[in-house]
């Protein structure tokens, strides 16, 4: 089974325009997820779906794989979709071109996890560490059932709780490293909206939920960061420091 890895990287972002580019210790962020990407699948294994010439290009130079999708791609699983119509392949893993500090392994956990359930959508998950903020709208917060079937994603803190004594004792949040097939990103763009749900939440895997779509969740390692802001820069570029002991 052929898996591969479509990066989404949309140039034209309302909270952080020309986010893939950016600069982290001297290399466009976009070029750091594939690297790592190619770590997981190899380098002839790793696409960037974009709809702007100038990652394109960047990411030619590098030497991986640029595919040029529309400016009007509703989420980066829309814009994958596109991107997979030009590739064969039999599983599509989406890593997030904001997630400089992937780890290769949780890449290969979720091809793995994918060839056990083809029938359902595969979706990375860590625990909150005590240094984040579970509050935080940036960070989806996952409910799942005991054996890790998505039951619902939120950017409010859940689950809740009658009682104090009942709290849960922490958290998990979504890692956005995803697998599916070539049909199931078919029939997400099919939709042709985004649902109530993802609108309001702005989490875009909620749209399988309308589609009767079961999702599986499996545990990554913690300490993952993306950068969504222009303030989340600085703590990336230090923990990649730490990271590559620079």
């Amino acid at each position: 089974m052929r898996a591969v890895v479509l990066i989404p990287a949309r140039y034209s972002s309302s909270r952080y325009p020309g986010k893939p580019l950016v600069s982290l210790l001297g290399k466009p962020m976009v070029l750091w997820v594939a690297e790592l990407s190619a770590r997981a699948v190899g380098a002839s294994n790793v696409y960037v779906a974009t709809e702007d010439q100038r990652i394109a290009d960047v990411v030619s130079k590098a030497g991986f794989n640029a595919v040029m999708t529309t400016d009007r791609c509703l989420t980066g699983t829309d814009r994958l979709a596109e991107a997979a119509l030009q590739i064969e392949a039999d599983i599509y893993i989406n890593v997030q071109g904001d997630e400089p500090l992937v780890n290769p392994e949780d890449i290969r956990k979720a091809i793995e996890a994918k060839q056990q359930n083809m029938e359902a959508v595969i979706n990375g998950f860590s625990w909150i560490s005590e240094h984040e903020d579970p509050d935080s709208v940036n960070i989806p917060k996952v409910i799942t059932t005991e054996k890790n079937t998505l039951v619902y994603m939120s950017r409010k803190v859940l689950p809740g709780f009658k009682d104090a004594k009942c709290a849960p004792k922490r958290f998990k949040k979504q890692v956005c490293i995803y697998a599916f097939t070539a049909e199931e990103l078919a029939v997400f763009k099919a939709f042709g909206r985004k649902s109530e749900l993802e609108f309001s939440e702005d989490i875009e895997i909620l749209r399988f939920l309308e589609l009767n779509k079961t999702i599986r969740m499996y545990e990554t390692r913690p300490g993952s960061l993306a950068v969504d802001v222009p303030d989340d820069v600085a703590p990336v570029e230090a923990a990649l420091k730490r990271l590559h002991g620079l």
